[in-house]
């Protein structure tokens, strides 16, 4: 499933469901949820 990309909250905490769902470790999902939130905020501008 890809991710939702987009700086809100609520996606951010899809993010890191999905990629827990994937088998990824707590802090590397968390790590990329955050990577991109960051990228969909800068492309905003």
């Amino acid at each position: 499933m890809p991710l939702v990309k987009s700086p809100s909250k609520a996606a951010f905490r899809k993010n890191v469901k999905a990629e827990m769902a994937a088998g990824k470790p707590q802090k590397q999902a968390v790590a990329i949820a955050y990577a991109t939130k960051r990228a969909a905020a800068k492309g905003k501008k």
